[in-house]
């Protein structure tokens, strides 16, 4: 297979969609297929989960202990993983978010708002809209006498804010329609504020697949349509206002300021700075239009929202488009003094054009921010991906709002090319390939950061206790990077420091989990990725999470997908013995042990402090290491990169010696150790079971067919024997129409699990051999169809976790009685891979039910990972719900040959490599006392499962 041979996501993968060839798209005519809602619609306020009693009884230690720690963690000003004692701001009028990947998000409801700000990793994103940003209309015709009209483009009800209470908020929105396609979205404004006036306003943002340049750019393009229907001429100007704002508390915090720009191609700007509160970076935004033949631009560089700083009020600023229709008679300096504190300032941009009757004009706007820092709790900064091709200065919010105007029609014929032929394709049903795009909003909304790949700059608080003198280094900052021979003392002093900082950290970095350390020479750099878990749950690249997810990443930006597995990949090999105490019994346990492949990437520290989870000891869980191995091999199908593959072959060799010593009985079968050790972390499983039992014989298997790619006979006998070995101890699962969810004989043993064939699933994505009989896997998914999908709310819920023999739903825990966006994604997915491709949209179409259907559960934007059978849900903004993309994957990628079944291994050779292989095994196995739990804790659990069945 040829390098780069796999985009089966919509277009020809060995296509350059790229090439300035492609035909330009119409932007004031939305996808032929999209999610639409009215701009006064209301959808339904989620409801969050509620707690059983037995539940309370059973996680009440948890609560207790993590309680305890959020409040010491508060007085050292570090975060956790997790508050659920947090209130949070809930609303269901979600859309399109802003932006590209990695750069950070601002989010924009289907009404109009600018909400859901989240421009810097460490902090609680902001939902509450910024109401002065906005976009606005002012229109006038000649008839019998001149009318003129102003109306602000956006479904307000909590306009009564300081200044802008002024202001003309009119809109009514009933007959002004919402379509999104994910990464545009489209406003059709229909019969209002002019009934002879129709305007569409298309929202853009530069996600492209295959495209690691403008993909990580934060800069959105909004390009106006107007048509008018009527008799005569209709003199418009449209308005861009925008706050100093980062949807925050240090909107008032003051020292703010604006400034005009010109740039080259008549595009006219207008910067905001804002120097961000709280210790964050500080942040630019740019607001530009474009002057054209026709269309007059004009800027209010500032004008005050609320307090006692200097300048026109927002209030003056209305009157003046009002009375004028633009700025060109605003006396006003050409750069605003800075705001106080306790005062807000914004800026303005508007372009004045003349629509003929029956003519049709275009005005496009956009919006960038420049935040080249990302400054971590641990005491690392790293830049951001964009900068490599703006800079690190700060000063390129300019030049991206500029290129977005010159640049956002190349964009959309790009997003076109890609999204087209999914959209056209008869074989889906209308709501997939709008549910399939949309989803792709957490790649932007889900706190991502994507770095240029350069080692992070450290200061002096990450260096800990440790001794330095400054005169050892003499290097200067020439050395380091490239600056011209100059005179100055405070040049060569920050070289000194940052030559001797380095120095400092080049051991620390050689023993971290920073994936570039795995590239070979001449290899490109793309830059290393984070997107959290969820916006409730803080931990970066949750492995077990992203194991669904990553279907997303691999058909569409593949380069990312193997950066985030050389960063685990060399994650197995680190060894840190520092403690953490876990909340589920108060031990105190390593943070992470050679072989084991970590929960997550870290929290404050990635990459240097791994697993931010500390719920239970995860070197345990039984899922990590076989998801690895699978998901590894996968990306080496689908990339045909063999550098990638010998490069991440020790740590695969390594993650699947580390899982022998779970095998307590050598039939070749991991056994789970009664506690919630997988994804399911509320779900206790013992023995063997049919989820991480299936994902470890599929993982077999992937081991001997990436020993095969990297020339490793041996390794390839010797796991393809383990493989039939553990193959024959799954089956004893089997109950005659589907395998059960552990065998330890429990009372929960024979619970229906949705998920049981994970295993599977992955070993058909991989073109593997299936690793139970075909019969058996139809047979098995017709049976989570009928009782978990079936008897959950006819089928517009998606699969419950856990369903008992009788029909009705395991209650044996939280989670058991979930339903999981993303599990249901992935068992349809499964069905797909199974020729039963109707059961599959059937299944899956319960997700769209409840997350994105107008009936819903007004879930849109925000797919939370869980809702449980009352309608109530647990932690919106999720990363699992991506693996809608492993549907695609299933349906994209052509069916492998039928493999012809390999010979028996010869014995001789199984018997040497073990000799080898149990060595390596032995040296990774932990102390058995790491495992064990206090006979207490053995007792609650017992008392508690007693309550819960």
């Amino acid at each position: 297979m040829s390098e780069g041979k796999i985009l089966e996501n919509g277009f020809d993968g060995d296509k350059d969609i790229s090439d300035h060839s492609i035909n330009k798209v119409d932007p004031g005519k939305p996808a032929s297929l999209t999610w639409k809602r009215k701009l006064n619609g209301e959808g339904c306020v989620p409801s969050v989960f509620t707690l059983t009693f037995q539940e309370k009884f059973h996680m009440a230690p948890i609560g207790i202990r993590l309680w305890q720690h959020i409040r010491e963690q508060a007085t050292k000003r570090r975060r956790v993983f997790i508050d659920p004692f947090a209130k949070r701001y809930i609303t269901s009028s979600h859309g399109v978010p802003l932006g590209g990947i990695g750069a950070g998000s601002i989010g924009r409801s289907y009404k109009g708002e600018f909400q859901r700000w989240f421009l810097f990793h460490d902090q609680v994103v902001k939902s509450i809209p910024v109401y002065c940003a906005q976009q606005i209309l002012n229109w006038s015709r000649v008839r019998q006498e001149k009318v003129c009209l102003t109306n602000i483009m956006c479904i307000n009800r909590e306009n009564a804010v300081s200044g802008i209470g002024s202001w003309d908020w009119n809109l009514k929105g009933n007959s002004s329609t919402y379509h999104a396609l994910y990464p545009r979205a489209w406003t059709e404004y229909e019969g209002e504020p002019d009934p002879e006036l129709k305007i569409i306003c298309r929202q853009i943002s530069p996600v492209i697949p295959d495209n690691y340049r403008e993909s990580s750019f934060p800069v959105s393009a909004f390009t106006f349509t107007l048509f008018n229907t009527g008799k005569t001429t209709a003199d418009v100007t449209l308005l861009f206002t925008w706050a100093n704002s980062v949807g925050g508390v240090s909107e008032f915090s003051g020292h703010h300021y604006n400034s005009k720009i010109m740039m080259k191609d008549g595009v006219h700007g207008v910067l905001l700075h804002h120097m961000t509160a709280d210790g964050q970076p500080p942040v630019t935004f740019a607001i530009a239009a474009q002057e054209t033949d026709g269309v007059r631009i004009s800027e209010c560089p500032s004008f005050l929202i609320s307090g006692n700083s200097q300048g026109i009020t927002a209030k003056e600023m209305w009157q003046e488009i009002k009375e004028h229709g633009s700025f060109e008679y605003l006396k006003s300096n050409e750069a605003s003094t800075s705001s106080e504190q306790g005062s807000s300032i914004g800026a303005a941009i508007a372009a004045s054009l003349t629509v003929p009757s029956d003519a049709v004009r275009n005005v496009t706007f956009s919006l960038a921010w420049d935040c080249p820092e990302v400054k971590f709790l641990g005491g690392k900064t790293y830049h951001r991906c964009y900068t490599k091709f703006y800079g690190t200065n700060g000063d390129a919010a300019a030049s991206m709002a500029h290129d977005a105007i010159v640049e956002h029609s190349h964009w959309e014929s790009q997003i076109e090319a890609w999204q087209r032929p999914i959209l056209e394709d008869k074989r889906f049903p209308e709501w997939y390939p709008v549910t399939l795009f949309n989803e792709l909003y957490y790649l932007n909304s889900g706190g991502t950061i994507w770095t240029d790949g350069s080692s992070p700059v450290h200061s002096l608080e990450s260096i800990g206790g440790r001794k330095f003198s400054l005169d050892r280094s003499q290097l200067g900052l020439r050395s380091i990077i490239d600056v011209p021979h100059q005179n100055d003392t405070a040049t060569d002093i920050l070289g000194r420091i940052t030559s001797i900082l380095e120095q400092i950290h080049t051991p620390i970095a050689s023993s971290s989990a920073l994936g570039t350390n795995l590239l070979r020479e001449g290899e490109e750099n793309i830059g290393q990725f984070l997107y959290l878990e969820g916006i409730e749950y803080h931990m970066w690249n949750t492995y077990d999470v992203h194991f669904y997810a990553s279907f997303a990443l691999v058909m569409l930006f593949p380069k990312l997908q193997l950066s985030i597995q050389r960063d685990f990949a060399a994650a197995v090999m680190m060894h840190d013995p520092s403690k953490m105490k876990l909340l589920h019994d108060g031990q105190w346990v390593p943070r992470k042990v050679l072989g084991a492949v970590p929960h997550d990437i870290g929290l404050d520290d990635p990459w240097f402090e791994v697993n931010a989870y500390f719920l239970y000891n995860t070197d345990r869980w039984k899922d990590l290491n076989p998801k690895f191995v699978l998901q590894v091999y996968r990306d080496v199908v689908a990339t045909g990169d063999k550098n990638f593959a010998q490069a991440v072959w020790p740590s695969v060799y390594v993650a699947m010696a580390y899982m022998d010593q779970f095998d307590k009985d050598g039939d070749g079968m991991i056994e789970n150790e009664g506690f919630p050790d997988q994804t399911y972390d509320t779900w206790s499983v013992s023995g063997v079971s049919a989820y991480s039992g299936g994902l470890w014989v599929a993982a077999l298997q992937a081991a001997s067919a990436l020993a095969r790619e990297v020339g490793d006979k041996g390794s390839e006998d010797y796991f393809w024997h383990k493989f039939l070995k553990a193959k024959v101890a799954y089956q004893k699962l089997w109950n005659g129409s589907y395998f059960n969810y552990d065998n330890s004989g429990s009372r929960t043993s024979s619970s229906i699990q949705a998920d049981q064939l994970a295993g599977q699933w992955y070993a058909r994505a991989c073109g593997l051999l299936p690793i139970v009989d075909e019969d058996k896997a139809r047979s098995t998914l017709e049976k989570v169809y009928n009782y978990n999908v079936l008897k959950v709310k006819d089928e517009k819920r998606g699969a419950v976790n856990g369903m008992l023999p009788d029909g009705r739903v395991d209650m044996s825990s939280m989670q058991s009685r979930e339903i999981w966006s993303g599990v249901t994604y992935a068992v349809a997915a499964t069905m797909i891979h199974e020729g039963l491709e109707d059961m599959a949209f059937r299944t899956a179409s319960g997700i769209y039910e409840a997350a994105w259907s107008e009936e819903g559960l007004g879930y849109s934007f925000q797919t939370p990972e869980a809702w449980n059978i009352d309608d109530q849900y647990r932690s919106l903004v999720y990363m699992r719900p991506l693996a809608i993309w492993a549907m695609q994957w299933a349906l994209s990628r052509p069916k492998p040959p039928m493999q012809e079944p390999k010979p028996e291994v010869n014995e001789g050779s199984v018997r040497i490599h073990h000799a080898g292989f149990s060595k390596v095994a032995r040296l990774l196995k932990m102390p058995e006392d790491q495992g064990s739990r206090s006979i207490l804790h053995a007792m609650f659990d017992y008392t508690c499962n007693r309550l819960l069945i």
